[in-house]
């Protein structure tokens, strides 16, 4: 069976297979899914504030001072002026942190990677599964890339705060998002040794994090099916993280990075691989993560594809000094490929382009500088725009979404400027 890489046909396939009872739930009944989502179970889970179980770590194990960060729970975003002057990759002391739940500590000499499902050679199952150790993966041929890991809620809060939305969710302003540089084996790589075969359709990474419950219904491990086509084309299973070995919040000892899709797709802390030749979904693919609204389907439509964005690397409601030259930067990217062009506005109206900044990565970010000098004290408002190599760019007003996904508008951020001293 073949089924298409483009987000878009595979969800409209794989919904309707769910829909008719085709597609399998693993770990947990379409019954019970339906029940506890008519319940409003899910609503909970989707707002990102109901309580994980914790472990012995905590939610978060790094440390997370205020200069660089805003906390939300179990959840950690990067304020963009810790990121000036820090070079092209984010460090990972101030890459941002989305956990579900907490952040397990594991250890690598005991974890396994198990691959099993009707998908590959002889069907191994998950209680017979194909096992890789830390160092059999270590063994294999490896790669690096450079790519962005972002969350699909990055922005959120701008639906309400811009364009008066009310939206259920983390209220992330920008800094659910980071670029690293990330070492690890291609999924391709690991998949054709456990035995992939021509049948296989759908594959369900999942993770070792504590699982979910919410609504009295316990949803298991995080995990969420990818089309066996993206899983081929450029999915990495990462074991360093800017050169070093990931640190725990962002996945040790192996994590899936799944350029340019959603975070959700790079599930942190791998464990097991589902490799099916029948359909696959999870509540992370049929309940969470879709766009909903009055301008969606019933069913919505499956998040997977990350859109145009752009932020400067200044503080909420900077202040400048008038009449001096300043130097505003910021960085701009897009799932769909390389930024082609940055303007930025400071009056409201018109548009100048911003100055590219060092060399760029196909799916990372293009950072840029915009010279601007204020001759009068008062309230500013910047904004900065990008485009992309496909054409798209970031529009007025974002679509809306009840969950507040994929905001990729204009933001307007304020600037006081005040008289010289």
């Amino acid at each position: 069976m073949t089924v298409p890489n483009d987000e878009s046909a595979y969800d409209r396939v794989r919904w309707a297979q769910w829909q008719a009872g085709q597609a399998r739930l693993p770990g947990l009944s379409r019954r019970g899914l339906l029940r506890l989502t008519a319940a409003g179970g899910l609503a909970l889970t989707a707002l990102g504030t109901a309580p994980g179980t914790a472990s012995a770590a905590g939610p978060i194990v790094k440390p997370l001072p205020p200069e660089w960060f805003d906390v939300y729970g179990t959840n950690a975003e990067t304020r963009w002026e810790a990121m000036s002057g820090q070079g092209y990759l984010t460090p990972v002391d101030r890459f941002f942190v989305r956990d579900h739940t907490s952040t397990p500590v594991l250890d690598a000499a005991g974890w396994r990677l198990r691959l099993f499902g009707s998908g590959l050679r002889g069907a191994p199952t998950a209680a017979n599964p194909v096992e890789l150790t830390y160092r059999d993966l270590r063994r294999l041929p490896s790669e690096t890339i450079t790519a962005f890991i972002e969350c699909a809620g990055n922005g959120r809060s701008f639906f309400t705060s811009q364009q008066g939305q009310a939206v259920s969710g983390t209220a992330w302003k920008l800094g659910a998002v980071g670029v690293a540089r990330w070492r690890g084996v291609r999924l391709a790589t690991v998949l054709a040794r456990a035995g992939l075969t021509r049948d296989a359709v759908d594959v369900l990474p999942e993770g070792l994090d504590p699982d979910y419950v919410t609504g009295g219904v316990n949803l298991g491990k995080v995990r969420r099916p990818l089309p066996v086509g993206k899983a081929l084309q450029d999915v990495l299973l990462a074991y360093e993280m800017n050169g070093e070995p990931l640190p725990p919040d962002h996945g040790f000892p192996v994590r899936l990075v799944v350029p340019s899709w959603v975070g959700i797709s790079s599930i942190k802390w791998l464990g097991r691989i589902e490799v099916s030749a029948t359909p696959l979904v999870s509540p992370w693919s049929t309940q969470f993560y879709r766009l909903l609204g009055p301008d969606y389907p019933a069913e919505g439509t499956l998040v997977t594809e990350q859109v145009v964005k752009s932020a400067f690397e200044l503080p909420w409601d900077a202040t400048l000094a008038a009449g001096r030259r300043h130097v505003l930067r910021g960085r701009s990217w897009s799932g769909h490929g390389r930024i082609r062009r940055v303007e930025v506005s400071t009056d409201g109206s018109t548009w100048e382009q911003a100055k590219p900044v060092g060399s760029t990565a196909d799916r990372g970010w293009l950072r840029w500088e915009f010279p601007w000098r204020p001759r009068t004290a008062g309230a500013y408002t910047v904004r900065a725009r990008a485009t992309d190599v496909t054409g798209a760019s970031q529009p007025d007003v974002a679509p809306y979404n009840t969950q507040g996904y994929l905001f990729g508008a204009v933001v307007r951020h304020p600037v006081t400027v005040v008289p010289t001293a």
